[in-house]
């Protein structure tokens, strides 16, 4: 798998992956997760959104392109890097690209000489709140922010 800066011509696929990455959580939420409205023009132009990219999931030939899996909205606030958003296709989980994006922005943290990562996840996205953990994250608080539940979570590096 690579991971590489994302461009103005992937903002379709982003959007998709977002898409299809939450569509499950809409439901229980109520309305649409912030991931999918938000606009990533933005967060790309400030090389803040890295793809994950692999070979086609079955029958892989060598020299055959490579599809975007997920994707990882990430930047720098004090001594610590926000992990905004992490998500990937639907057909792609399973795959530890979730678990992948995360360990490089960890990565890129440490290179930065950051000393956490934090990030938030909704309270209705309940399979989230074993997972964080499960990766070494520690529930630092909870609160409502912009109309939705959230859960705060930080790793110390």
């Amino acid at each position: 798998m690579d991971i590489t800066l994302a461009h103005s011509s992937d903002l379709p696929t982003v959007r998709a992956c977002a898409e299809a990455a939450y569509e499950i959580y809409v439901e229980r939420i109520g309305q649409k997760p912030m991931p999918m409205i938000q606009d990533f023009a933005e967060p790309i132009s400030q090389e803040q959104l890295w793809l994950a990219k692999t070979g086609p999931l079955e029958a892989p030939h060598t020299g055959e392109q490579q599809f975007m899996r997920g994707f990882a909205l990430f930047y720098p606030r004090a001594d610590h890097i926000h992990l905004e958003n992490v998500a990937v296709f639907p057909s792609a989980q399973g795959l530890k690209i979730g678990s992948s994006l995360i360990a490089f922005v960890e990565r890129q943290a440490r290179n930065q000489g950051l000393k956490a990562i934090e990030l938030y996840t909704n309270i209705h996205m309940t399979e989230n709140h074993t997972y964080y953990p499960h990766l070494g994250y520690e529930e630092i608080g909870r609160g409502s922010e912009n109309g939705f539940e959230r859960i705060y979570y930080r790793k110390e590096l």
